[in-house]
C-alpha cells in the first residue's frame, strides 16, 4: 500500500540543527563513502577524549585534527553543553538513588523492556538495521546504549565536572547527525517533501558501517528524516516510561513522585540529546499515552522486509548464550513477552512457540513468586524474590557485556572504572536479608568470601 508524504511540518522532518550543521562543516568536501569514512575516523578518534562533563571545557583539538574539523567541534561545543533552565538537580539526584536502588534489575529491564520496545517502530528499526547490520552487531549496540545509560545514571553523571553524563550524551548527539548525513548522502535540503527524491540503495563499496550507511537508500518524503525528532523522542520514552512500566509490571513499581523524577531526569537528558521539550512527557499518564500514540502512528510505516524480528531474534539469542541451563534459556523471551505486551511481542516475532517445560516453570515460577513476596512482605518490608532474581539476570548480562573489553566498542578505562565500583556496591541488596544476598551471589556466579566482606 502505498503511504503518504510526511508533512514538512512533523517531527518526523525535524532533525537536530546544532549537531547536523558541526557534522556538515566536517564532513563537507569528502566524497563518496571512502573519504567519509576517513574524516569520521577521525572525529571519532578525537571525541573519544570527551571523557567528563568538566574536561569538555578544557577540550583543545589535538595537533593532527585538521583546523576545519576542530573549529567544527569547538563549535558544537560551545553550542550545546549547558543543562536547561528547568533541569531540577534534586529530581535528578532522587533518579540517581532510585537507579542506584534498582541496581542490576535496571539492566534485567534494559534487556528485556527498553531495547525489544526499541525495535518496534518499522522505520526506526530500519535505521538500526542500516546502521551496522544489527542483527550482526547485537553486542556493540548493547554495549553503546549500556555506555550512555550508565553514566547518565550513575551519581553526579548529569550535574557534576566529575560526572561522565553530558560528555557522553554530546557524543550520542554527533552520532545520530553522522548517521543522518551518511544516510542521505549530504545534508537534507530544507525544502518540500514532493522536492525529495528518494536515494536509492547503492552498492556498497566496503564492508564498514560507514559503507553501509552510505549504500543504504532513503526517502525521506515517505519516511521523515532518519534519527528524526519523533524517533529520538520515542526512544526517550523507551528508557524512561518503559523502564517505569517494567517495575509496575514486576510487582516492583514506584511512588508517583519517584515516577516523575526519574522521568524528569531522562527529559533532561533528552535536552543533552537535542530533543525538543514539547515532545517529552512529565507523568507516567502523559508518557503512557504519548507512548501509544507514538506506536500506533509507527505501525502503519510497516516496512518490507520487515526490520524488527531479526534485530530482537540477535538480542534474544544473545541473552540466551549467557544462560547454562537448556530449561531456562527460553525465559528472556518468556520475559520480555511479560514486560512488553502481546501487541509488541507480536510485532518483534517472539510470539513463536517456547518449549513447554519453560513456559511451564516461568508461568508457575512468577506467579508462586509474585504470591510469596506479597506475603512475605507483610512481615518484612522490601523483601522480593522477584527483585533478587532480576538483579542476578542483570548482574550477569553487564558483567559479560559490559565489562568484558574483549568485545566490539572498547569503553574508556574511567568509566570501566565507575561501573566496577557501582558493580561492587551492588553485590549487596540493602533490601534483602543475608541469606537472600548469598543465595542470589550463589546464583550470579559471585563468590562466598566477596559477598562476606561486601556485607
Amino acid at each position: 500500500m502505498k503511504r503518504d508524504a510526511v508533512p514538512l511540518t512533523s517531527p518526523s522532518m525535524r532533525a537536530d540543527p546544532p549537531a547536523d550543521d558541526a557534522v556538515a562543516r566536517m564532513l563537507a568536501g569528502a566524497d563518496g563513502p571512502h573519504a567519509l569514512a576517513a574524516r569520521v575516523a577521525a572525529i571519532n578518534r578525537e571525541i573519544v577524549r570527551w571523557e567528563s562533563n568538566g574536561g569538555l571545557a578544557r577540550w583543545a583539538p589535538g595537533p593532527d585534527l585538521d583546523p576545519q574539523l576542530g573549529a567544527a567541534l569547538k563549535d558544537y561545543l560551545a553550542r550545546c553543553p549547558a543543562l536547561p533552565d528547568w533541569a531540577d538537580a534534586a529530581k535528578i539526584e532522587r533518579a540517581e538513588r532510585l537507579f542506584m536502588d534498582m541496581s542490576m534489575l535496571s539492566c534485567t529491564l534494559l534487556f528485556c523492556a527498553s531495547l525489544p520496545e526499541c525495535y518496534v517502530l518499522p522505520d526506526l528499526s530500519a535505521v538500526l538495521h542500516a546502521a551496522g547490520q544489527l542483527e550482526r552487531h547485537t553486542d556493540y549496540r548493547i554495549r553503546s546504549t549500556a555506555a550512555m545509560i550508565f553514566p547518565v545514571m550513575m551519581r553526579g553523571g548529569l550535574t557534576t565536572p566529575e560526572g561522565f553524563g553530558v560528555a557522553q550524551a554530546l557524543k550520542v548527539r554527533l552520532i545520530h547527525a553522522t548517521i543522518r548525513y551518511l544516510i542521505l548522502r549530504g545534508t537534507q535540503p530544507q525544502v518540500g517533501p514532493e522536492a525529495m527524491p528518494p536515494l536509492p540503495p547503492l552498492a556498497p563499496a566496503g564492508g564498514g558501517v560507514y559503507h553501509v550507511l552510505y549504500a543504504h537508500g532513503w526517502d525521506s518524503a515517505r519516511d521523515g528524516l532518519p534519527c528524526n525528532q519523533e524517533q529520538l523522542a520515542y526512544t526517550l520514552l523507551t528508557f524512561g516510561f518503559v523502564f517505569l512500566r517494567g517495575l509496575r509490571r514486576l510487582g516492583l513499581g514506584l511512588k508517583r513522585a519517584d515516577e516523575e523524577a526519574y522521568l524528569h531526569a531522562w527529559n533532561v537528558l533528552g535536552h543533552l540529546l537535542g530533543i525538543e521539550r514539547e515532545l517529552m512527557a512529565w507523568t507516567m499518564e502523559e508518557a503512557e499515552a504519548r507512548f501509544a500514540e507514538l506506536q500506533t502512528r509507527g505501525r502503519r510505516q510497516l516496512r518490507q522486509p520487515d526490520p524488527r524480528p531479526a534485530l530482537a531474534a540477535a538480542l534474544m539469542k544473545e541473552m540466551e548464550d549467557q544462560i547454562p541451563l537448556r530449561v531456562l534459556k527460553g525465559m528472556p523471551i518468556l520475559l520480555t513477552r511479560r514486560l512488553c505486551g502481546l501487541d509488541a511481542s507480536v510485532d518483534l516475532g517472539l510470539n513463536s512457540r517456547v518449549s513447554l517445560p519453560s513456559r511451564m516453570l516461568f508461568k508457575l515460577g512468577f506467579g508462586a513468586v509474585r504470591a510469596f513476596d506479597a506475603v512475605v512482605r507483610l512481615f518484612v518490608p522490601g523483601f522480593s524474590i522477584t527483585r533478587m532474581l532480576t538483579r542476578v539476570a542483570g548482574y550477569r548480562l553487564v558483567t559479560r557485556f559490559l565489562m568484558d573489553q574483549t568485545r566490539p566498542l572498547r569503553l574508556p578505562d574511567a568509566l570501566l572504572g565507575q561501573v566496577g565500583d557501582t558493580l561492587d556496591h551492588w553485590r549487596r541488596d540493602p533490601c534483602a536479608p543475608g541469606w537472600l544476598n548469598r543465595v542470589e551471589a550463589g546464583l550470579a556466579g559471585r563468590s562466598a568470601n566477596a559477598e562476606r566482606r561486601s556485607t
